[in-house]
């Protein structure tokens, strides 16, 4: 980390909102202006939308991340957390990976950590889910699935057979149903490759508390990705949720009980719980409650945006906050890149005002969904077409060049290549093998044989006075 007598402007959080804030910043700013810091705990962003084509091998994990510290050239990136703000000296905490702690004075803040799983206090849950937040549990699902398989493949246990086979996502929004879709295409696929497995032999169950799936493409589209999944042999439970998984038992609040090999849970997002901790207003979920500037409200040196930010919709009308989605969290960190220029030199700051121009998901290979909007007029797709839409639409929106050809690249050889349908769970404890086999031998244990006691000296002079 360097030191300098610039003013600094530190970016909490690398996602959507800290990397585009940053570039706009380093962008617009003069040589020399400032420096921009860049805390986040992993040292690249995530295109979260492109998660579950990572599940599915569609596309390579390392291609659906952006790497900070080459994206960021002209800015200072520390591999850590932020842990507490002391907004009277302006100066943050830092925890880095390694090493104690240390301050890191600011003149200029955006808060950007954006959002976690929103889970619930379900009995086993915690040790048996798999989320869909991060590459790497898109990666452990894949991974996680397909060693399912390898393991119905293998064994003549019934009961061991079905719970392999049983696959259930909790969630019907963009990351559940996706996701769910994109799986079930892969297993569908893989199935091929194993003589004692059959996709009639597989169970996929969709749960969701709202009485509808898809809900952010409206309800006719939503209704048509219900009927397209159920076609598929996906159940889908509406209006009901799950009350306990310990030791991977599910137990579903209408009743329905089964045991599943794997439990997704993608049951929405909530505010990073670190805002707590920085002593900012928050609104009734624990977002940063901020202008329609971007700006903290009380304070004019702050700004947040994204997931872990409450921006009022001026486009929606009184009330209204913008959804926590790809959509408006880009457009957002453009508009707080140029504000925060704008403050740094007093000037006035733009307020932030995106109409939504529609949302596109994917359902698996040549399957989807689009909702676009035209004025007043919203047109829908659906089908071979929608997903068309999808793949152009987040191809283009995935940040640098770089990560678009790559993403192009690996969807043009899915064209004239069958996807990869190997496990390599041995991924997640990379030394076992290798532990297992250099680990120091017990050393040999001695053959000792049963010791003969001393006759005593009684039976010893007996024996003497015998002889």
């Amino acid at each position: 980390m360097s030191t300098t007598e610039r003013p600094r402007i530190l970016v909490v959080g690398g996602g959507y909102v800290g990397l585009y804030a940053a570039r706009r910043i380093l962008k617009k700013m003069r040589y020399g202006e400032a420096t921009v810091t860049v805390v986040d705990p992993r040292s690249y962003m995530t295109y979260q939308p492109f998660l579950p084509e990572t599940a599915a091998g569609s596309i390579s994990p390392r291609h659906v991340v952006v790497p900070l510290r080459r994206v960021l050239p002209g800015a200072e990136v520390l591999t850590g957390r932020v842990t507490t703000i002391d907004q009277d000296r302006k100066v943050a905490s830092v925890e880095p990976l390694v090493g104690e702690s240390y301050e890191l004075p600011f003149d200029h803040l955006v808060i950007a950590l954006g959002a976690v799983s929103r889970t619930f206090p379900i009995p086993g849950l915690a040790e048996n889910g798999i989320g869909m937040k991060g590459v790497e549990e898109a990666i452990g699902l894949r991974n996680h699935v397909l060693e399912q398989l390898d393991k119905a493949d293998s064994t003549t246990d019934e009961d061991v057979r079905r719970k392999a086979l049983t696959f259930v996502f909790v969630g019907g929004g963009f990351a559940g149903a996706e996701t769910i879709g994109e799986v079930e295409d892969m297993a569908r696929d893989a199935a091929a490759y194993y003589p004692n497995v059959k996709r009639e032999d597989m169970r996929f169950i969709l749960v969701d508390a709202a009485d509808k799936i898809l809900p952010e493409v409206g309800p006719q589209l939503g209704q048509w990705g219900l009927e397209h999944l159920r076609e598929r042999g996906v159940e889908v439970f509406l209006s009901t949720s799950m009350t306990s998984c310990v030791d991977k038992h599910v137990v579903l609040a209408n009743g329905l009980e089964v045991d599943a090999s794997t439990i997704v849970w993608t049951a929405g997002v909530k505010p990073n719980p670190a805002l707590a901790k920085f002593g900012l207003p928050l609104g009734p979920r624990g977002h940063v409650d901020t202008a329609p500037t971007l700006q903290v409200r009380g304070t004019d040196y702050i700004w947040a945006a994204g997931d872990n930010a409450q921006v009022p919709d001026l486009a929606a009308g009184e009330g209204a906050w913008c959804p926590p989605n790809a959509q408006h969290a880009l457009r957002q960190a453009k508009v707080l890149g140029d504000n925060v220029i704008s403050g740094m030199r007093g000037f006035p700051q733009a307020d932030y005002k995106h109409a939504n121009k529609g949302a596109v998901a994917g359902l698996g290979l040549h399957k989807g969904v689009a909702m676009i909007v035209v004025g007043k007029t919203k047109i829908r797709f659906k089908g071979r077409l929608a997903w068309y839409m999808h793949r152009g639409y987040h191809g283009l929106a995935v940040p640098t060049w770089n990560r678009k050809i790559r993403v192009f690249a690996d969807w043009t050889l899915g064209m004239f290549l069958k996807r990869e349908v190997v496990s390599l769970g041995a991924i997640e404890n990379p030394r076992e093998e290798f532990y297992a086999a250099a680990r120091p031998k017990p050393a040999p244990v001695a053959e000792v044989r049963p010791s003969v006691p001393a006759p005593s000296a009684e039976k010893a002079t007996e024996t003497a006075a015998a002889s």
